[in-house]
């Protein structure tokens, strides 16, 4: 009984020893088939798709690249056919209108290959809709464009205000009758006294009309009567010099002034200008890029002029408050005017800083002319350019009266060529250029600032 049951427990100790062997051996075996078989039925990454394929070209059976006007066309005849519609194009066979046309010999004729591209199903409508969509895409971009640079209201009476005070005080190249002189146009001397004569005729008219340009400009007049001066007093060399160079021409390297006289750069030299002519020339020649209208001289010149930089300004942030809509302006103006040239607007503000330089320059030069002419200085030339604390001074020393026909001088008096010079302060009370104060002392020069009037009084 015992020797039964020690080979019972032997053979069950047995059983379960192989079951678990065996086991084990399946369940290794089952999890290697089972990583086989992931790897066996793993997608493998899907190859790039193969490049699309189009049949040759119909015309000339090159390599084609698509589909165009409706058939399957090289890029050659794509852009011939497109050229021949739009353009209306007639061509000519030089042999029998049977000429072949393969990717070899189809530059040979061009008749006969447009007449295979309409034989094999090239559409005229075609091109033209694809014209279309083109010129509305563009149409599109230029719309954007413009509604983006619109001016509103209140700046469109500004720009209007503007180009038309600059017309007429500044009339363009086309509106006068240019004349020329022959007196010392050879040769640059140090200066030709018949030029210098009627140069500074001509620069007092033009600081008449620069002063008259200054009052129209929307809120000058509102400044105090110290500023204003200040302001006409330190820009108005700059207004001078961009005006006469916009009147500038190439290729004849002249300049014309108001009343249609037009020098020659020598002549310019010799009229006065002196060592400032060529950079003046060379700053007229660097306007000429940028193509200016009279709207944009226009507002340029008013943005010289009411500058809040300015020395010894009483209301400088009122002055600040006058130039801001005056720049908003240009450059709305001029990104509209030019919508794929957006730094038209910095190139023309960068302009001021030149025409600074050379008016200090100008400033020098009326220093030293001083010296070179046998008379005295025209006195509102002079005037322009003296120091400001004279002006100011005498300024606040003039007394007004409310008198029609009498004035009551003060204050500054000058001394040369026989005369005495008063300049005084009245009230607006009539008194014009060329008229008679008492009888005796003749008005030669009238500037009105706000509602005051300033003259040179000359006693004969």
């Amino acid at each position: 009984l015992i020797r039964l049951k020690k080979q019972t427990f032997f053979s069950a100790y047995l059983f379960l020893w192989c079951y678990s062997v065996c086991f084990t051996a399946v369940e290794s075996q089952s999890s290697s088939s089972s990583s086989s078989l992931d790897d066996l039925f793993a997608s493998p990454p899907s190859p790039p798709p193969p490049p699309r394929t189009y049949k040759p070209c119909f015309v000339c059976q090159d390599k084609s690249s698509g589909y165009h006007y409706g058939v399957s066309a090289c890029e050659g005849c794509k852009g011939f056919f497109r050229r021949s519609v739009q353009k209306n194009m007639v061509y000519t066979c030089h042999r029998d209108r049977n000429c072949i046309i393969n990717k070899i010999t189809r530059n040979r004729c061009q008749y006969c290959r447009l007449q295979k591209c309409f034989a094999v199903g090239m559409s005229k409508e075609s091109v033209r809709n694809d014209r279309n969509r083109r010129k509305g895409k563009k149409e599109a971009v230029k719309m954007t464009v413009m509604e983006t640079y619109e001016l509103t209201a209140e700046l469109g009476l500004i720009v209007e205000k503007i180009c038309r005070a600059h017309r007429e005080t500044f009339p363009s190249l086309c509106q006068l009758g240019k004349y020329t002189t022959n007196s010392s146009s050879d040769h640059r001397i140090q200066l030709d006294l018949g030029l210098w004569d009627k140069f500074s005729e001509l620069a007092t008219k033009c600081i008449i009309k620069v002063v008259e340009f200054a009052k129209r400009v929307p809120g000058f007049t509102g400044l105090t009567i110290a500023d204003q001066i200040t302001l006409l007093k330190a820009a108005c060399l700059d207004i001078l010099i961009l005006r006469i160079c916009t009147r500038y021409t190439p290729d004849q390297d002249t300049m014309t002034f108001s009343d249609g006289l037009t020098l020659t750069r020598n002549q310019i030299h010799n009229a006065g200008f002196g060592p400032l002519t060529d950079q003046v020339f060379t700053f007229a020649g660097q306007l000429l890029p940028l193509e200016m209208d009279e709207t944009e001289s226009g507002l340029l010149s008013a943005i010289c002029l009411v500058s809040g930089d300015r020395q010894d300004l009483e209301e400088p942030s009122k002055v600040e408050v006058l130039q801001e809509p005056l720049l908003e302006a240009l450059k709305i103006y001029s990104r509209r005017r030019r919508p794929s040239m957006p730094l038209m607007f910095p190139k023309a503000l960068m302009k001021i800083t030149d025409l600074r330089s050379i008016s200090a320059k100008g400033a020098e030069r009326v220093v030293t002319l001083k010296m070179e002419i046998p008379g005295s200085m025209p006195p509102l030339i002079e005037e322009m350019m003296e120091d400001l604390q004279n002006l100011e001074t005498s300024q606040h020393s003039h007394s007004l009266s409310s008198h029609s026909q009498h004035t009551h001088c003060s204050g500054l008096a000058q001394r040369g060529g026989g005369s005495v010079m008063l300049w005084c302060c009245f009230s607006v009370a009539g008194i014009g250029v060329n008229d008679k104060v008492d009888g005796n002392p003749e008005v030669r020069f009238l500037i009105r600032f706000g509602e005051s009037h300033k003259i040179q009084v000359k006693y004969v």
